[in-house]
Formats: C-alpha cells, sequence, structure tokens
C-alpha cells in the first residue's frame, strides 16, 4: 500500500537537502539506561559501527565469543548508512563460551570495532535505553532566500515545540509493505510463520494508526493543545493509542477522534486486538533535547540533538526541509530503525 502524506506541524520550508552522502554524515550515539556495574553474567560491550546493521554485527559478535546468537542482546536497531555507537551484552557465565572472559576489544573487523566491555547482571533487551543522541550533517541545502529563512524559523520552532511524535517511514517498509503484510495477515490472507516477521507486520501496522490519529489532530489545527479528555504523559502532553485489547481511556473529544479513527481502520483495530495486543498510550510529542546547530555560508547544516527511545531523526528533519538519501538498497533487517 502507498502510506498517506501525513501533515507536518510546522510551514514547508520549500528547502532541501543531502543526506548520508556519507556515513560520518549520520552519527548516532545510543543513550544506555545504566551503565555495567562491572560483575555478573552478560558481558557488555560498547561498540562503534560503519556501514553495517545491528544484526550483522550481533552474529559477528556471537561467533567471537563462540555462543548462539540468541545469547547476544542489544536495545535497538541502528542505521546501517551511519556511524553509530550502541551497547551489546552476551551471555557469560563462567565456563561458557570459549572459557575465560574474552578481550573482545581485540577483535578486529573492518564494519565495527569493540570500544570497551565490562561485566552486568542483566541481558540488553530490546528498549533498554534512555534515547539516542544525533550529529547531522546536511550537504547541498538548496532553496531561495525565503526557504532559508524559514528553515531557520523551523528550527527555531522545533526547539521550542518539538515534533509530532509520527513513526518514521522505516517502521512501514519499503512503500508501506509492512503496513500491507499486516493488514492481509490480520486478514487471514496470508499465514505468517516467522515469529520476528509477525511482531514487524503488527508493529508496522500499530504504528499506523497511531500515525492517523496524531495526523487528524494536526489536520483539525489541533497541533500543541490539548483536548478534553487527553491522557497526558509524564510530562504532561497529551498522548496517543497503540491499538490493542481494552477499553480507550480517553474521554470526551479525545476519545471522540480516536474511535472515529479506529472505525475509519476497523478491520486493523478489531485484528490487533485478537492478535493479543493491549491498549497503551505514546506521546504525540517529540521533544528534542539540547538541539544546537551550525549553518556556515548554507551549506552544510551541521545539526545535533538528543531523542527519547522511540523517536525517530527523520521525523525531526521533515519538520525543518526536505532530504534526499543515497539510492540504496534497504535490507528487511533495518527496516525498525528507531
Amino acid at each position: 500500500m502507498t502510506l498517506p502524506q501525513w501533515p507536518a506541524a510546522y510551514r514547508a520550508s520549500g528547502a532541501s537537502a543531502t543526506l548520508k552522502r556519507l556515513n560520518e554524515d549520520f552519527v548516532v550515539t545510543e543513550i544506555p539506561l545504566q551503565p555495567p556495574c562491572g560483575e555478573g553474567e552478560h558481558l557488555w560491550l560498547d561498540v562503534e559501527k560503519t556501514g553495517a546493521n545491528t544484526a550483522f554485527v550481533a552474529r559477528q559478535l556471537a561467533q567471537a565469543a563462540g555462543v548462539p546468537e540468541r545469547d547476544v542482546g542489544y536495545a535497538g536497531l541502528k542505521d546501517r548508512y551511519a556511524i553509530t555507537r550502541q551497547w551489546f551484552s552476551i551471555y557469560l557465565p563462567n565456563g561458557k563460551g570459549k572459557g575465560e572472559t574474552p578481550d573482545l576489544t581485540r577483535l578486529r573487523h573492518p564494519e565495527f570495532k569493540v570500544l570497551g566491555q565490562s561485566r552486568h547482571v542483566k541481558k540488553l533487551r530490546r528498549g533498554d535505553l534512555k534515547g539516542n543522541r544525533f550529529r547531522l550533517v546536511l550537504r547541498d541545502v538548496a532553496g531561495g532566500p525565503d526557504a532559508i529563512h524559514c528553515v531557520e524559523a523551523n528550527l527555531q520552532a522545533v526547539a521550542s515545540g518539538g515534533v509530532p511524535n509520527y513513526f518514521g517511514a522505516q517502521r512501514f517498509g519499503y512503500d508501506g509493505g509492512n503496513v500491507e503484510q499486516g493488514r492481509a495477515m490480520l486478514a487471514r490472507e496470508i499465514r505468517v510463520r516467522n515469529a520476528k516477521m509477525k511482531g514487524l507486520y503488527l508493529s508496522a501496522v500499530r504504528s499506523f494508526v497511531f500515525n492517523e490519529v496524531l495526523a487528524l489532530r494536526i489536520r483539525q489545527g489541533l497541533w500543541g493543545k490539548t483536548l478534553p479528555g487527553d491522557v497526558p504523559d509524564e510530562a504532561g502532553r497529551p498522548t496517543g493509542p497503540l491499538w490493542g485489547r481494552g477499553r480507550v481511556i480517553t474521554a470526551d473529544q479525545a476519545q471522540a477522534l480516536e474511535v472515529a479513527v479506529a472505525e475509519r481502520h476497523a478491520a486493523l483495530c478489531d485484528g490487533m486486538e485478537h492478535a493479543g495486543l493491549d491498549q497503551e498510550r505514546r506521546s504525540l510529542v517529540a521533544s528534542p533535547a539540547d538541539m544546537s546547530w551550525t549553518w556556515p555560508q548554507a551549506d552544510p547544516l551541521v545539526l545535533s540533538f538528543a531523542l527519547p527511545a522511540g523517536s525517530y531523526a527523520t521525523v525531526v528533519l521533515n519538520e525543518i526541509l526536505r532530504t534526499i538519501e543515497p539510492d540504496r538498497h534497504t535490507d528487511p533487517e533495518s527496516a525498525a530503525i528507531e
């Protein structure tokens, strides 16, 4: 299916730029929930990778440590065409794998390096991170004087007011393919036996419905506003539904809006309920932290900020200008990058 063009919160600048011409143009550093404590059955690795996806690095680490791939954990997938720094964990109690604790900082690979290692009491699992810090280089910024002025205005607006917390295009697969596969799976038109792919398709459908709720609020001129009946997050900002079983916990005007979207996508919402997903909430606003930028002679634009786990840097960029990436093949493993 072709995804809809979800509305932005701010005026389109009319400017464009190239993103990820080089891997070093997209630098991501994971912010962990906690550092390793120095003891325990799990070996935590601080890894920097370039031009490799997370699952590939996990396989290489498992092989180097002499353990099954299932014993390697990580908090989230990271972009392949970038320089990214993230934590991995390996289940390595005494006597497991290749015996004594290996020094994986000595491992040599052209696409990644282990910067440090320490032991911890827990395995890293998906979602075990505070967020990510980004440094983005946008090259070939193009647009007339009005466009450049609007880029500056949008940078200021994003820094002060945040952005719509849409799920990024990566979540939905090429041309929305993950959503279509999820729809077909929920309608029992296809059977998906692979648990990983089933989870990917369910996540895409759930994210699609959330984006539809957020888009409707923006179309109705409700960006930055709290509605009667909204359910706030810890920061007091309104949240939207991650659909599943259970009653809708919003009320009044907020509930009416969410129910209207659910009725429009009744087959998807009913399917998610029968698939065993429970109702959850997600903030409608993502607020970049410590946001700064430099823009000498209008090119390149260098932008830095941090985002909480589950929010997308590409969504921030979409509120500032249009980005163009080199035409590269996107492998299935990178479809859920966060």
